[in-house]
């Protein structure tokens, strides 16, 4: 338990940021409350559906919260894979956004969501043709974590080279109805 409370609280540099939140009562157990359903709503009308097609969001901090309202939207409601897939998606999107954001100098970076039969994929394009560093991580180190993150909580994950920059991906297993 110790590892998972040193992991959540690092958060791969993103201190500061609106955080997914725990929650706790009955809107846990309905799924999305109506304050964040409607907060996802917007952003899918003002940035699309990354289910549809990838979604184009600027690179800024605050765009990790956007990621973070799509990606909960899709895989909860659109999807209905259940609680528990929508909060590990939301904390592995939340990390590929933040070293997005911060490692790239990209203006602007792409998500997009898929699925297929048993399994999901999230993937996050950016300009940058720099890869990401899977580093051994202490259990008192405050950042470095996203990437364990990723491989700790994904079934598996990886990055594609583009010819103008690249696409960071996990994917997870699903349940079929």
């Amino acid at each position: 338990m110790a590892f998972w409370a040193a992991m959540m609280g690092g958060m791969a540099g993103l201190e500061g940021m609106e955080q997914p939140q725990q929650r706790t009562g009955t809107a846990a157990v309905r799924g999305v409350p109506p304050v964040e359903d409607e907060r996802a709503r917007r952003a899918l009308d003002l940035f699309g559906n990354p289910a549809a097609e990838e979604v184009r969001l600027p690179s800024r901090p605050e765009s990790a919260a956007t990621a973070r309202r799509l990606a909960e939207y899709v895989v909860a409601r659109d999807w209905g894979l259940g609680l528990q897939l929508a909060e590990h998606t939301v904390l592995l999107v939340s990390e590929l956004v933040g070293n997005a954001v911060r490692h790239t100098g990209a203006r602007t970076f792409g998500l997009r969501m898929l699925r297929r039969r048993g399994w999901i994929r999230i993937e996050v394009r950016d300009p940058s043709r720099g890869l990401p560093c899977l580093l051994p991580v202490g259990e008192l180190d405050t950042s470095g974590r996203g990437l364990t993150l990723v491989d700790q909580l994904s079934q598996r994950w990886g990055v594609d080279l583009l010819p103008c920059g690249k696409t960071t991906w996990f994917e997870m297993r699903v349940a079929e109805n």
